[in-house]
């Protein structure tokens, strides 16, 4: 999997066209990527022995051909690797040909 949480990605399909997010969480068995505020979707709770009906609005996996990772200069691109000579593997922007810097990953991240 290319992406990673903490990733600055574009919606290039769909409903959602065009809007900017965050990588929260990452799903490589399903090839999906969870960003933050994008594909929102309702579910309505029904009220159960005394408790009110609720409507409850989340975020929903969105596959990663629908995705693209925005690079150091704004502009939607692809994720490549370089393999250095010690043989460690890199994440580098297709276009600009520079290394996607490593983010800190938050605990609360993690823990959705």
């Amino acid at each position: 999997m290319k992406f990673k949480a903490g990733d600055q990605v574009i919606i290039t399909g769909g409903k959602d066209k065009g809007k900017k997010g965050t990588v929260i969480r990452v799903y490589p068995a399903t090839d999906r990527v969870l960003v933050e505020g994008v594909n929102m979707y309702a579910k309505h709770i029904k009220p159960i022995a005394g408790r009110a009906g609720d409507k409850v609005v989340a975020e929903r996996p969105l596959p990663t051909a629908k995705v693209a990772i925005i690079n150091d200069k704004g502009q939607p691109d692809r994720i490549g690797y370089q393999v250095d000579k010690k043989g460690t593997k890199t994440r580098i922007f297709r276009k600009t040909g520079t290394v996607i810097p490593e983010k800190k990953q938050e605990k609360a991240a993690k823990k959705k």
